[in-house]
């Protein structure tokens, strides 16, 4: 049974995004939107979690742009059809509000 994680909260001001990582299995998916972009900000602790992930890993392409934050090579960009997808693709959705 796979979960897709949402995350939309900065990992620089609660302990939500460490406590999201710490619980993925390995079938999961986390998708990044809202605030929760700024991890993928290089050099920082939480971009280097997410970086070490063998789960797939997602940013909602909007919020980023919104943001000027730089995509990695290592995460797939999705639009609001390509959430929806990712909604239906995983059993389960975790929203980490």
């Amino acid at each position: 049974m796979s979960t897709l994680h949402v995350l939309s909260h900065s990992p620089f001001t609660d302990g939500r995004f460490s406590s999201c990582l710490r619980l993925l299995g390995a079938a999961d998916g986390v998708l990044l939107c809202g605030d929760a972009v700024h991890a993928l900000q290089p050099g920082t602790a939480p971009c280097n979690a997410l970086q070490a992930l063998n789960s797939p890993r997602f940013v909602l392409l909007e919020d980023a742009q919104a943001r000027a934050v730089e995509l990695p090579a290592w995460i797939t960009g999705v639009d609001y059809p390509g959430f929806v997808q990712l909604s239906i693709a995983h059993d389960k959705v975790s929203t980490w509000l």
